[in-house]
């Protein structure tokens, strides 16, 4: 008798987080959850409307004597789809694999600005250059195959010492060829 007790208390507080949970969805409500009523419930409060998918079932009896209680389970769980979690990945993130990203990209965006600046198409003698070498052409075709094969979404293509007009045109030209290539290979 004693564990019906606390099953059935567990339950009313359970029902008290879902109710909670449900105004605070629906009304838009600043609400507070009672987790901390019972255990079961602070045990489930990353279950309930927190950061996980969940999946609650729902037992009824087709026996007339627990009409009651089958209807009772189905306006609880009627409540309970309801409320909505919102799930997203817990990603951590290396603190040197951040400070990796950001000094490539702040290297990134200071090539852009000294292309916007103009100061990149300049040789050493301060004129502009628009041949590349064969050298400079071969390794922008070496950078294009490594950022093809990255699959990271943060990867840039590397431009080899800075972005210029002429490789611009020559990264343009390398893609070019490299799509020509793939569909006569197809």
């Amino acid at each position: 008798l004693k564990e019906a007790k606390y099953i059935n208390s567990s339950l009313f507080f359970l029902e008290m987080v879902i109710v909670a949970l449900y105004e605070k969805e629906k009304k838009g409500k600043n609400v507070h959850i009672p987790y901390r009523n019972s255990m079961m419930t602070s045990v489930l409060r990353d279950s309930l409307g927190g950061n996980c998918k969940t999946i609650m079932i729902a037992t009824i009896s087709p026996e007339s004597q627990h009409t009651d209680e089958s209807i009772s389970t189905c306006n609880f769980a009627q409540r309970v789809k309801c409320v909505k979690n919102k799930a997203s990945v817990n990603e951590e993130i290396e603190p040197e694999l951040v400070i990796q990203r950001l000094k490539t990209e702040v290297r990134r965006l200071k090539e852009e600005v000294e292309f916007l600046n103009g100061k990149n198409d300049e040789n050493d003698d301060g004129e502009c250059s628009n041949e590349l070498s064969e050298g400079d052409i071969d390794e922008l075709t070496k950078s294009i195959e490594a950022y093809v094969q990255n699959r990271d979404e943060h990867c840039h293509l590397d431009f080899c010492g800075g972005i210029t007009v002429p490789k611009i045109h020559a990264v343009n030209s390398i893609f070019k060829d490299k799509l020509f290539m793939a569909r006569r290979n197809e």
